[in-house]
């Protein structure tokens, strides 16, 4: 069993070695194919070294000097119950932006949600998710942009869905703090409206208020999970810059899947890189990036 008190046991050759040490290639095809198996993440040989590098802290964490004892312990009752899940952490990307391609935030603001003021939608709640949030900019940006448009209209309201497969930057989004310089090109009403600076001039920076902070709920959820448990079903799904990830035909089953909670009409958001092209999706393309369900 690995734990904490192995590692008072540990010495600095010990630590040397797994800085030395390289993953080999049975090894990398073991956790590469489980992976992609078990979450639809891809890695290609061209990533072994990725692999090998973001790996490492974890062999220094369980006090374990090489690949192949790692393998054996992720492969384990055990590594199953308590590794997968940092390991996942670890190889997943999580790289994201407040407004990151802020045409769609400007659709959204201009166009989709003027659909919601009128006496049919009036009195009734906007459903939004956010599928593959990572640490929370796209949600609570979304939050920003709802928030700021329904201020002036009385009887609609709105609740954020946010889901990530990976529990470290999960707990990161739910916190809402962020460094300073990452709400940089936020326009400045925008910031003084909904961000608090932190008391300690050493510490630079911010967090949503508590307003918008209530109205995102994060879950973690596998999109390589057969259905989505999620009782809800949504008037918009933004899921961008996620399935670069995976292969074509795993981007499809996650699409179809995720179309399966969206409503009839609904809008559904991809990256600008992604397509839907030749899939068997029920969407249709009305801008870049941008489908509704048919």
């Amino acid at each position: 069993m690995y734990n904490n008190n192995l590692m008072k046991n540990s010495n600095t050759n010990n630590l040397n070695a797994i800085f030395k040490e390289k993953i080999s290639t049975d090894d990398f095809n073991r956790l590469s194919d489980f992976i992609y198996k078990k979450y639809g993440i891809q890695m290609p040989k061209r990533k072994k070294i990725m692999l090998q590098s973001r790996l490492q802290k974890r062999l220094r964490e369980l006090n374990i000097s090489n690949f192949k004892e790692y393998c054996n312990y992720v492969f384990s009752h055990e590594g199953k119950e308590n590794e997968v899940i940092h390991m996942i952490d670890v190889v997943s990307t999580n790289k994201t932006d407040f407004f990151r391609e802020s045409k769609h935030f400007d659709y959204l603001q201009s166009m989709i949600l003027p659909e919601y003021v009128n006496p049919k939608t009036i009195n009734r709640k906007i459903k939004v998710w956010s599928a593959g949030c990572s640490s929370g900019e796209e949600p609570y940006t979304i939050a920003i942009i709802i928030s700021d448009f329904l201020e002036k209209i009385p009887g609609l309201d709105f609740s954020i869905f946010a889901t990530d497969i990976s529990s470290k930057i999960l707990k990161q989004a739910i916190v809402a703090t962020y460094k300073e310089e990452r709400i940089a090109d936020i326009p400045l009403n925008l910031k003084r409206k909904y961000f608090l600076k932190s008391k300690d001039p050493e510490n630079k920076s911010v967090r949503l208020i508590p307003h918008i902070r209530k109205k995102v709920c994060f879950q973690r959820l596998n999109f390589m999970d057969k259905s989505y448990n999620v009782a809800e079903y949504f008037d918009i799904i933004f899921c961008r810059n996620v399935l670069i990830y995976f292969d074509r035909k795993t981007q499809e089953n996650v699409i179809y899947k995720l179309c399966e909670k969206l409503k009839t009409g609904g809008y559904f958001f991809l990256g600008h890189s992604e397509s839907i092209m030749n899939m068997n999706v029920p969407l249709s393309q009305i801008k870049p990036a941008l489908y509704r369900k048919i």
